[in-house]
């Protein structure tokens, strides 16, 4: 019985710490019950990786809060594109948080949303941005975009422009030709 009780004290002893590691509040799967989309909510790590299925309009995306960038390979276009982020004009960490563990949704008007313009510069160190983007943009060219300011008149063909939904929470519209396509 000393054994048993010794071995039982030293199993306690030596897990006890490697499960105080692991925090699994830190990643909360979304399991597709919004529509097409499954999201990931890093919090240590300050992230938000969310992809869409979607047939007509499949996309991956990542929201880093840490670097403010906002990340998106869309794979109609066969490119990524990276941008800074405004992060008071996007949901916040917990707003994702709270949406995936089925809390009261933010919910913004339907007119939020964000407009971005593809630039003809082409990102040329994808591992300078992390290890996301680069995983996620690696066999596609990648571009910068730049948020337009509201009410300034969109100087690209609408029809350009490649629509994403963040949840229930904003759409972000992707415009502009992408170079050499």
């Amino acid at each position: 019985m000393k054994h048993l009780i010794a071995s039982s004290t030293l199993v306690v002893f030596f897990l006890t710490p490697s499960l105080a590691l692991m925090n699994i509040s830190d990643s909360h799967p979304l399991d597709g019950s919004v529509g097409t989309q499954s999201v990931h909510v890093n919090a240590f790590r300050g992230m938000v990786s969310i992809r869409d299925n979607n047939v007509l309009s499949e996309w991956n995306g990542v929201l880093d809060y840490n670097n403010a960038l906002l990340m998106a390979k869309l794979f109609s276009k066969m490119a990524c594109i990276v941008a800074k982020m405004d992060q008071a004009a996007f949901p916040t960490l917990d707003d994702f948080i709270k949406a995936l563990d089925h809390h009261a949704l933010k919910h913004y008007p339907a007119t939020r949303g964000l407009t971005f313009t593809v630039l003809p510069s082409r990102v040329k160190n994808l591992a300078q941005y992390g290890m996301p983007l680069r995983d996620m943009c690696r066999d596609v060219p990648t571009y910068f975009a730049q948020q337009q300011k509201e009410g300034t008149a969109l100087t690209v063909d609408p029809d350009s422009c490649f629509e994403v939904q963040l949840l229930s929470f904003m759409g972000l519209s992707i415009c502009g030709e992408i170079p050499g396509l």
